[in-house]
């Protein structure tokens, strides 16, 4: 038998619960792989209210790292021994063992640890493709990061600042100003209080060319109102919930801008972009520019506790739940 939290209603962390489930059988195509380490990360408590939808009961969880322990016919990308990660749909990572689509696997190299590799996959290539793809910053530019001490926070911050990019970063708490300020972050700003009047202040007038926000409801038009002319708003989270319906003339009116919505399935969905942007990752942090900071470990039998301490706004960086 395997571990694994299982949810059999949405709702909130008590709907979670540590059960046995039978240990899966690698099918065509498939890896079975046995987890050292487990993420946590926001879109975890989506699918745990329901806010994005699955079929019941569940284990949730899109990220995780190990190694492969069987494979299934057709298999080639993986072999059993092989360290791995990932960062992938379907959901399934709460559990000691699990079967998955080998195709969506990446090799760890070996400086990078079971718990680096858990909490860097999906955060590290959210990061990836909101700098290098959905908006390419460019050296001198300044930018604007919501959530900038949390864990895809905490690697834009880094990143952009290896990219000769100056950070505008707003966070929840003092303490969490510091903690960005530390990792790059230009300047931190402390709650969203009059965000495009900092915004302008701190750029002398000229806006930014791109926000990335996580947030969600409650920044969004604070968000739009820091945009430069032609700008574009990246909405690539909903933390507070989601975002209403929006008039496109809104775009318009204020000064021609650009709206996205994206996801790492899109970003990620061919192998070949998966590779890339991996490498691209795994570079920087071999390399230094980027540290993954695990700042908090859970027991995965305990995942309802990390769930609190999220939500509550508790962590900063990155968690990581042990099996």
């Amino acid at each position: 038998m395997t571990k694994a939290i299982r949810i059999h209603a949405h709702g909130g962390p008590e709907v979670m619960h540590w059960e046995d489930v039978p240990t899966p059988e690698p099918g065509p195509g498939e890896a079975l792989v046995r987890h050292a380490a487990v993420g946590l990360n926001y879109i975890d408590v989506y699918f745990r209210t329901g806010l994005y939808k699955s079929p019941l009961p569940a284990t949730i969880g899109m990220e995780a790292a190990g190694t492969v322990i069987a494979v299934g016919p057709g298999v080639t990308a993986v072999t059993p021994g092989d360290r791995v990660a990932y960062a992938s749909a379907p959901i399934g990572a709460y559990s000691t063992e699990r079967t998955i689509a080998a195709d969506r696997l990446v090799r760890l190299p070996d400086g990078i640890s079971f718990a680096t590799g858990a909490a860097m996959m999906l955060q590290g290539m959210t990061a990836q493709y909101l700098l290098r793809r959905t908006y390419r910053v460019k050296a001198g530019e300044t930018i604007l990061v919501h959530a900038a001490a949390g864990g895809v926070g905490l690697i834009l911050c880094q990143w952009a600042k290896h990219l000769g990019v100056n950070v505008i970063g707003v966070v929840s708490t003092p303490d969490k100003a510091e903690l960005a300020r530390a990792n790059g972050a230009t300047h931190v700003l402390v709650g969203y209080s009059d965000l495009p009047a900092e915004i302008k202040r701190l750029t002398g007038g000229a806006m930014v060319p791109v926000v990335y926000d996580s947030v969600g409801k409650d920044t969004f038009m604070a968000s739009i109102d820091c945009l430069a002319p032609l700008g574009m708003m990246v909405s690539y989270g909903n933390s507070s919930g989601p975002v209403g319906p929006i008039d496109i003339g809104l775009l318009a009116a204020k000064g021609s801008l650009f709206l996205t919505r994206p996801s790492l399935a899109t970003y990620t969905a061919m192998r070949a972009d998966l590779a890339a942007t991996t490498a691209d990752l795994f570079q920087v942090v071999l390399n230094g520019a980027v540290s993954i900071r695990v700042n908090q470990t859970f027991p995965l039998s305990a995942a309802a506790d990390a769930h609190r301490a999220l939500e509550a706004r508790r962590t900063t960086g990155s968690t990581v739940l042990l099996p």
